[in-house]
């Protein structure tokens, strides 16, 4: 028997098409809340674009939903904790645009280099002005791209062909892997002090928030132009503007906004700025490549395969619950911390599962731990299903290991980053119930990721020092909720953690640095 999907926005009809093939098909468009609630009721699949929001409610009338699809990449219009915790398995299309963005922005840095905006509108207003867009080759100038995933990869294979330099940066890819696409891997203030062109290819998140800052501007060259095809939000607007207003960076291009539609900016007031109504993803190609992408994974669901770009992880066996749900809650904490302390290019992962918790499935936390690794900077999502494929396409070596014995604890959960710097280490348990991070690097500690923020401050053993920086929070009145203290030996290595009930600005983690014996200043949040 057939199943029943409900298409809620418009799809192409190729996919629509291939879709009833394998199943019934109900187009319905521009359905208001009460409507859409109304009617899901009777169908196992929901397909959307970005305009119908499917909210809880919607989701918990959906009483027959196996799986819902959205024919693009985000899916910030879908409630997909309601889904999971309904099993119902959300999926959607990460890839489907990826040739069209990557050709825009190859068109913008074109558009950048000879001026073609300007000189089409001079033109048609009747004016013939040569010399007045003189513009510059790309061959032999140096691209950095910013991100190296799915589009930034595919942008650098076609700067190669450009007979460009492609430098680029993208810590959770491994070197090796990045010369599959042509690309140097740098540190991030190389791209911006060494490239010609800079072009952005990462989500937004807070690890991204204005990545392009003031002071990265003033570190470009003159000469330089800058693209965004990504997120808005990733650049200080006014920054660029001053910058571009005063010559110290030659142009911009810019196809995405903080908030969109987009109809009013400062980034209207130059004419060095080219500006697109997000096209990235507008080609009659992508618009049908998502919704096939989409629709198979729909009929996966449908067969009981698994959904190749699955956004949620499946829910853990019922019975497996009360043991495992403490461990995966855990896994976010140990990722998450990791993805702070690991430094350089990341090569490969290693899991080690010791005590009680090795005689389980751990697929579950194998995924949340990736997840939390990789999605403070990249913003994809890891689960159940995509872990070994995000790990693989970025060219990592993920290994796991189980030991029935363990030491000091009933479990332990342990994940080391190798990287070009060396290795960093984090290991949690639980306790009563509760997650307790263990070990950081050669330190053994604990504390309780509970609270939001944390400062990480690695330091020689000396009298004064813990005075000296918990001064610093005082006076810039942060509230310190607990402190400990891990050393090697007396006046030797050692790591202070301090629990802080707000992040510890910048100017004071720069006034910690500062303190003599010192070596390292990180503000986490958990």
């Amino acid at each position: 028997m057939k199943m029943n999907v409900l298409v809620a926005d418009p799809l192409a009809d190729e996919g629509i098409e291939f879709l009833k093939e394998y199943a019934n098909v109900d187009v319905k468009t521009k359905l208001k809340p009460d409507e859409l609630k109304a009617i899901i009721g009777g169908y196992e699949g929901l397909i959307v674009r970005s305009q119908t929001r499917v909210t809880a409610d919607i989701i918990e009338a959906g009483a027959r939903l196996m799986v819902i699809g959205r024919a693009g990449v985000g899916v910030d219009n879908i409630d997909t904790e309601a889904a999971t915790h309904r099993g119902i398995i959300v999926v959607n299309a990460p890839t489907g645009n990826t040739i069209s963005a990557a050709e825009h922005a190859i068109a913008l840095m074109m558009a950048l280099a000879r001026n073609i905006p300007q000189a089409n509108a001079s033109l048609k207003s009747g004016e013939w002005k040569r010399n007045e867009f003189m513009g510059t080759e790309v061959r032999g100038k140096t691209l950095g791209l910013v991100g190296l995933g799915n589009v930034g990869s595919e942008v650098a294979r076609r700067a190669h062909g450009l007979e460009m330099k492609v430098i680029g940066y993208d810590p959770f890819v491994s070197a090796d892997k990045a010369k599959d696409f042509y690309v140097d891997v740098r540190p991030l203030e190389d791209i911006f002090r060494e490239a010609d062109f800079i072009s952005l290819h990462v989500p937004l998140i807070e690890a991204t928030k204005n990545i392009v800052g003031p002071k990265q501007i003033a570190s470009m060259k003159p000469t330089a132009r800058l693209i965004n095809a990504a997120r808005g939000g990733l650049i200080d607007e006014e920054a660029l503007v001053q910058a571009i207003n005063e010559g110290k960076l030659a142009g911009a291009a810019i196809d995405v906004f903080c908030e969109e539609p987009c109809t009013q900016s400062i980034l209207f007031s130059s004419p060095k700025i080219i500006v697109t109504p997000h096209l990235g993803a507008s080609t009659a190609e992508a618009q049908t490549l998502a919704a096939t992408e989409v629709i198979q994974q729909v009929i996966d669901v449908f067969q009981e395969r698994p959904a190749k770009y699955a956004v949620n992880a499946p829910l853990i066996p019922a019975e497996d619950l009360p043991v495992m749900a403490p461990f995966v809650q855990l896994a976010q904490s140990v990722g998450s911390l990791l993805s702070y302390l690991g430094e350089g290019q990341l090569k490969g992962l290693h899991i080690k599962y010791q005590g009680e918790v090795a005689a389980y499935n751990t697929n579950a936390i194998k995924a949340v731990l990736l997840g939390a690794l990789l999605s403070r900077f990249t913003g994809e999502r890891v689960n159940m299903v995509n872990a070994a494929l995000e790990a693989e396409r970025r060219g990592l070596r993920v290994s796991e290991e189980k030991r029935a014995a363990c030491e000091n604890y009933s479990s332990l959960i342990t994940l080391e980053a190798t990287t070009n710097e060396g290795t960093a280490t984090v290991s949690g348990t639980i306790i009563r119930g509760e997650a307790h991070i263990v070990q950081v690097n050669q330190y053994w500690l604990d504390i309780t990721p509970t609270g939001s923020y944390f400062l990480f401050v690695d330091h020689t053993d000396r009298p004064g020092i813990i005075g000296a920086v918990g001064k610093i929070a005082g006076d810039a009145d942060i509230n310190i909720s607990y402190m400990h203290l891990s050393r090697l030996k007396p006046r030797g290595e050692a790591l202070m953690i301090l629990a802080l009930d707000e992040p510890l600005p910048e100017a004071q983690r720069q006034q910690v640095l500062s303190l003599s014996d010192v070596k390292a200043a990180r503000v986490v949040k958990l």
